[in-house]
C-alpha cells in the first residue's frame, strides 16, 4: 500500500524535474527502494533504469539509470537482446522471480548479475515507448504483488516521459554517437 502512495509524490516531484530523464529519474530512484525490506533487513544490491525506444527502433537506450556503470548511461542495448527485447516484442509485463530458472536470461547489468527482475511496457496509448527495469541480485526478491506496483511506476514514467518532451529530447541526442550492445556482456 506504501509503493502506491508513493505514486502522488512522486508525480509531484517530477513536475519539478528540468527534463524527461531527469524525471524519469524520480521514478527509477524510488522503484528499487519499495522491495528491500523483505531481505531480512539485508540490502541486496539492487538496480533501475528505464530501457526508452529509439526512433529508428532498433536499440533500447539505457536512461535514468540507477547503480549501472557509469559507462552504461544512455548505451544503446539491441532491441533483441534479452528480456527487455522480450518485453518489447509482447509489449507485456515480465517477472523473473529467480534468473537462474531461465536459460534465456542475458547479463546487460554490468554492476552485478541479477538475481530477480522485473519488466514493465512503458505504454503511451498503443505507442510502446520502452521498459523499466528493476533488479536485485537475490533471488526472489520480487512477487506478482511487486510486479503489479511496478507496473503502476511504469505507467507514470511513461507519463511523465511524455509530458516532460521525452520524444523530442531523444530525436535531438546524436544516437550514433553513444555506445552500442549488441551481444551479452
Amino acid at each position: 500500500m506504501d509503493a502506491l502512495l508513493g505514486i502522488g509524490r512522486l508525480a509531484r516531484e517530477a513536475s519539478f524535474a528540468k527534463g524527461p530523464e531527469e524525471a524519469l529519474w524520480v521514478v527509477t530512484r524510488a522503484l528499487p527502494s519499495l522491495f528491500l525490506e523483505r531481505n531480512d533487513g539485508a540490502q541486496p544490491t539492487t538496480a533501475c533504469t528505464a530501457f526508452i525506444l529509439t526512433p529508428d527502433r532498433r536499440f533500447h537506450l539505457i536512461t535514468a539509470p540507477v547503480n549501472f556503470a557509469a559507462e552504461q548511461h544512455h548505451e544503446k542495448v539491441a532491441l533483441e537482446l534479452g528480456h527487455p527485447g522480450h518485453v518489447a516484442a509482447t509489449q507485456q509485463p515480465l517477472l523473473l522471480a529467480n534468473t537462474g530458472h531461465h536459460t534465456s536470461f542475458v547479463k546487460i547489468l554490468q554492476t552485478f548479475r541479477a538475481g530477480s527482475a522485473m519488466f514493465a511496457p512503458l505504454m503511451w496509448g498503443n505507442d510502446y515507448l520502452g521498459c523499466v527495469i528493476c533488479a536485485s541480485a537475490a533471488q526472489n526478491t520480487f512477487r506478482e504483488r511487486d510486479l503489479m506496483v511496478h507496473q503502476a511506476y511504469a505507467a507514470l514514467a511513461a507519463t511523465l516521459w511524455v509530458a516532460k518532451g521525452g520524444p523530442a529530447w531523444l530525436a535531438a541526442l546524436d544516437l550514433a554517437a553513444l555506445p552500442e550492445r549488441t551481444a551479452p556482456s
